[in-house]
């Protein structure tokens, strides 16, 4: 049982931030609200800033807060770029490693002994070529980031390999967000109109999409030289 203890605290800490209203504050109307003295803070405090933003944003995706994007905006707003973007990374890939280890302890060696032949056949196709489908996962933008933190779990994904697909898989998305924070303060002092939609328009999908696709090329190219 000691193997679910970490799973149910962060249930615990789940149910605890959403009765706070947590997911209230990643929203464009509090940065625009309050982002004068977002960025003062950060100038009063240039150590303690970065530290509080990571550790924020490692609590966010560890607990599938929704706004994790916003956040990523906050981040390019408030510290610019490259700082942003490498803040972004580690509280993004420490947050879902956490999780992952959290649900793989939790289930993995159960999903292992009860796995039924398609599920072990499954995770045999999965083990073998982890890295390709990681970032073939991570790249393209069709699938909720918290469920692509715990499904390799379940199909028994190692942690370096998660962790390293994980971090370089979300370079470009991370990239596009606080780089569009990092010129936002514009936007608002024109009164312009915003959106995540605007972000992610048809040809920036088309290109995250062609490089999954450019992450499954192994595979590929293993099978016909098998065949």
């Amino acid at each position: 049982m000691k193997r679910y203890i970490p799973l149910v605290a962060i249930v615990i800490l789940m149910v605890v931030a959403y009765f706070v209203g947590l997911h209230k504050y990643l929203t464009f109307d509090y940065l625009k609200a309050t982002r004068l003295q977002l960025v003062s803070w950060k100038d009063a405090h240039p150590l303690l800033a970065p530290i509080a933003f990571i550790v924020l944003y490692i609590t966010v995706v560890t607990l599938s807060i929704p706004g994790a994007s916003i956040l990523s905006i906050f981040g390019g707003y408030i510290f610019g770029l490259p700082a942003a973007l490498i803040y972004v990374l580690i509280g993004a890939t420490a947050g879902a490693s956490l999780i992952f280890l959290v649900a793989k302890s939790a289930f993995g060696k159960t999903l292992e002994k009860k796995a039924r032949p398609f599920l072990s056949k499954l995770r045999a196709g999965f083990k073998k070529n982890a890295w390709s489908y990681l970032l073939f996962l991570r790249l393209i933008p069709l699938f909720p980031f918290w469920l692509i933190n715990i499904a390799p779990a379940f199909l028994g994904a190692r942690f370096f390999t998660y962790a390293w697909t994980t971090f370089v898989g979300i370079i470009p998305g991370a990239y596009v967000y606080t780089q569009t924070g990092a010129g936002l303060g514009e936007i608002f002092d024109s009164g312009g109109a915003f959106s995540l939609h605007a972000i992610f328009n048809v040809k920036l999908r088309i290109a995250l999409a062609f490089l999954a696709l450019l992450a499954l090329m192994p595979i590929v190219v293993k099978k016909m030289r098998d065949r």
